[in-house]
């Protein structure tokens, strides 16, 4: 992969690949599994630490060392043990199943998977015997010619019966040419045992394509988010250019959500339904409610409620909550800010560390200054607030219940309920008119 994350964290739809073959793992054993790692793994332990058990495979001297380094680990009374690779995120459970059974139909010391490759190079060809059973399997830098021009190649899943398996893994003796050992050199101490060695015949269909470089990669996150965008459309979400979609496998959409051309959702997003994400947004880690519009807009790790409009260009930044009915308009900014249902903040503004209350009018060009070069403070807004263009509001501070800014306004002393704030620094004033009743008719 020719980078410093170890290639099974690379993430496929935000997620790392080796995630996937763990969740097929599981699917077709019932179990946990066991993941063999480098001495020098301690990010993927770290990232799969509630989801897998580890062994350490001491030095990198070939697939059947590491096999072995597995047994080692696992507990003497398992019967049974599937062997997959950690880089083939698009296995399913349900192959895995079949290779099981496979296994178990014909009482054999293993089986393995066989694909009939378009390319075979560089991988191990299956060697047959007249009757078509499994002889051995030659890697291709220990092949010869007749042995390379086979095309029927191994895609590195096994099952074993295992005490078969602690018996004769001692057995491996290391490549002459490599000097690795080689778990499929199990398939001939098979054989010379007079066992069976069972093939699954899997179509080349690219669920089994190990990635090695980041063309592979690409290709596997074209074919899996092609997947989760059908998923989606099935369970009732329209994508008007699904090619142009992209969803992580940790999203959540619900009914009659609509994706725009070049919309991007990320993490654990979930989405309401009705709502629509209009082109050129990303959602991440956020939740957005019901009948909500959000159009070329970024959302991260914030939380928006039913009936919200976002956009066009607004940016909610981590920690930022939108209440019922909101309107976030043109080039807004808003970060680790609750807004109270109905405030209309609607162009160019930066709200941050704010509270505001239910009903506020947010005029174009706000802004709060929330640092003071060394802490970050708060900005308390009552209901019903109307803060003129270009207020500056440097917190701490706080504005009561129908206060209202004048513009250009530099608020720098808490505005009581009522009263007007203008000036340069800002000055408190009687109000003119009476603030407008709210819907309970209170003033």
């Amino acid at each position: 992969m020719r980078s410093r994350l170890p290639k099974v964290l690379h993430p496929l739809c935000g997620r790392p690949m080796l995630g996937y073959v763990l969740d097929a793992a599981g699917e077709a054993t019932g179990g946990r599994p066991l993941v063999v790692v480098s001495p020098d793994a301690d990010d993927v332990r770290a990232a799969f630490a509630t989801d897998a058990d580890f062994a350490v495979q001491s030095e990198p001297v070939g697939t059947g060392d590491a096999l072995r380094s597995g047994l080692e680990t696992l507990p003497p009374d398992i019967e049974e043990i599937l062997v997959v690779n950690g880089d083939v995120p698009l296995v399913g459970g349900d192959l895995l199943r079949d290779l099981l059974e496979q296994r178990r139909l014909d009482h054999a010391a293993m089986a393995v998977t066989v694909v009939d490759a378009f390319d075979p190079s560089g991988l191990g060809r299956v060697v047959r015997n007249e009757a078509g059973g499994v002889e051995r399997i030659v890697e291709e830098k220990d092949a010869d010619d007749d042995e390379r021009a086979l095309t029927e190649i191994n895609a590195g899943l096994y099952a074993f019966d295992a005490p078969w398996l602690r018996r004769r893994i001692e057995r491996l003796g290391p490549s002459p040419v490599s000097g690795e050992l080689y778990l499929t050199d199990l398939v001939a101490l098979a054989r010379a045992d007079g066992r069976l060695v069972a093939a699954l015949d899997v179509e080349d269909d690219g669920r089994l394509t190990g990635i090695n470089d980041r063309s592979q990669l690409a290709r596997a996150e074209w074919d899996m988010r092609t997947v989760l965008n059908e998923h989606w459309m099935r369970e009732g979400v329209t994508m008007v250019d699904p090619s142009t979609v992209y969803v992580d496998h940790d999203v959540e959409l619900a009914e009659d959500v609509v994706l725009e051309p070049f919309v991007v959702l990320r993490g654990r997003t979930t989405i309401g339904r009705g709502t629509r994400v209009a082109a050129g947004s990303q959602v991440v880690d956020s939740t957005i409610g019901a009948g909500c519009v959000v159009w070329a807009s970024v959302i991260e790790a914030s939380q928006v409620a039913d009936d919200v409009t976002i956009g066009p260009y607004s940016h909610l930044r981590p920690g930022s909550v939108v209440e019922v009915g909101g309107e976030i308009g043109n080039f807004a900014e808003i970060k680790n800010s609750r807004l109270g249902p109905g405030v209309k903040q609607h162009h160019m503004s930066y709200l941050g560390d704010a509270e505001l209350g239910a009903g506020t009018n947010v005029g174009a060009g706000t802004i709060t200054a929330n640092y003071d070069g060394t802490r970050k403070h708060r900005t308390t807004i009552g209901e019903r607030v109307f803060l003129g263009v270009d207020t500056m509001l440097r917190a701490p501070v706080t504005l009561g219940d129908g206060a209202r800014t004048g513009a250009g306004a530099v608020v720098t002393k808490d505005v009581p309920a009522g009263k007007l704030a203008v000036g340069v620094p800002a000055r408190i004033r009687e109000q003119r008119a009476r603030v407008a009743p709210d819907v309970d008719g209170a003033s």
